[in-house]
């Protein structure tokens, strides 16, 4: 399939905003839906709409084959060993947030370090937080480098026999840095400490071996990977979970309840109380078979041409900046002249350029960069150099209409 077949198949895409193509370059918040996962969901609601695990009638055993059947593909989609360890939840923020709450306060003490990065997502920082005060650990953080990368002599110097959890991100949401996970986790793993990794900006754009990785914890979410909102993945090895209790409390992830005790269902239920999240599994499930039909190693391939070209295209225009390394995902991150990066997207947004700006959950890292807010252009598959030509374009009348206004 090539981007111009791809595109044929994300409605949305073929609308005008303020009167100019629709031109969509934040899919770092959230990717757009193909028509194939959004009849997946359609049909789910038409057809078989029923809860899962409970009745045995027609419908309820077939929601509950296309729910099990999901969880099995995002197991083949990361390389999991098992369907045990694949649990499902809200998204990358309740992922983390269970990693915290059920492995960290069962395992860390006083003295203990947690290790984390200047880069992070508030979601991969705020639990981590909270966590330290709780439990009376120590939250410690891997510099950046020049470039605002990961080298690894940082993350040696950082890492000690104390450390019992290293948290990263796999890509930066901001710099679109690509940092080493396979090696720091050798390092954690030398030190004693588990990794717990943001997955949320690599699952949609890289090929994910979570076996060869070796982490213990990969979290992501399906909107940002051609799904619905409000569906994402726990991954965690199956003899960490299995020590963990549960996050959430009530029907569905019980084995038998007494007066006065209760005991739980074998993994991966005992982490899904209540009526999951059904409509948005089976619609990730359906993302994953569109992902595969492209191939995730051609999504990162076409990424990497886009910001390439991007970078050398915003080459001339004076006063632009842009954050992270020069190698990266799909993602630019910048700021031009002294204009405030909401009056640049209010701009680019009149000429039907949808790009994202402010501090993007990553204020430490704003503060690292020495900047308040920054603008941000995230490239997707559907995406094409014509898009990156308006993006510039753009560009150049937002500085030409601030020069002049000012």
């Amino acid at each position: 399939m090539n981007v111009n077949e791809i595109r044929k198949l994300f409605p949305i895409l073929d609308q005008e905003v303020n009167g100019k193509k629709l031109v969509y370059l934040d899919s770092g918040a959230t990717s757009q839906k193909p028509i194939q996962v959004i009849e997946t969901i359609e049909n789910y609601y038409k057809e078989y709409n029923s809860n899962v695990h409970r009745g045995v009638h027609t419908l309820g055993t077939k929601a509950t084959d296309a729910y099990e059947n999901a969880r099995d593909k995002v197991r083949k989609f990361i390389n999991a060993k098992s369907t045990k360890e694949i649990i499902f939840t809200k998204g990358t923020t309740t992922a983390l947030n269970m990693v915290a709450q059920c492995y960290g306060s069962m395992v860390l003490k006083e003295g203990d370090e947690i290790v984390i990065t200047h880069m992070e997502h508030h979601a991969n920082i705020i639990p981590w937080q909270q966590l330290a005060k709780k439990t009376g650990a120590t939250l410690k953080y891997i510099p950046l480098t020049d470039d605002c990368s990961i080298s690894l002599e940082n993350v040696r110097a950082t890492v000690t026999p104390n450390t019992k959890i290293v948290a990263m991100m796999y890509v930066s949401n901001v710099l679109g840095a690509i940092n080493p996970i396979k090696e720091v986790t050798k390092i954690a793993h030398e030190n004693g400490a588990v990794m717990v990794v943001d997955g949320a900006q690599s699952a949609p754009h890289l090929k994910v071996d979570i076996q060869d990785l070796d982490v213990d914890f990969y979290a992501f979410s399906g909107h940002k990977m051609c799904a619905p909102t409000g569906i994402g993945v726990l991954y965690g090895k199956q003899e960490h979970l299995e020590k963990m209790e549960p996050f959430e409390f009530g029907g569905e992830m019980i084995d038998f309840v007494h007066l006065y005790e209760s005991t739980w269902k074998e993994l991966p239920w005992k982490f899904e109380a209540g009526t999951p999240i059904i409509a948005g599994a089976i619609g990730l499930g359906a993302a994953i078979d569109f992902l595969e039909e492209v191939g995730l190693e051609n999504i990162e391939k076409h990424e990497h041409m886009l910001v390439q070209y991007a970078m050398e295209k915003v080459e001339s225009i004076e006063g632009f900046t842009y954050y992270g390394p020069k190698h990266r995902a799909g993602i630019l991150t910048f700021n031009l002249n002294d204009v405030h990066p909401h009056d640049v997207a209010t701009v680019l947004d009149m000429e039907g350029i949808a790009v994202r700006a402010g501090h993007h959950c990553a204020q430490p890292l704003m503060r690292w960069l020495n900047v308040s807010a920054t603008a941000r252009a995230s490239f997707y598959l559907y995406n094409t150099t014509e898009d990156v030509d308006a993006f510039v374009d753009a560009l150049h009348k937002t500085k030409e209409y601030f020069k002049n206004v000012f």
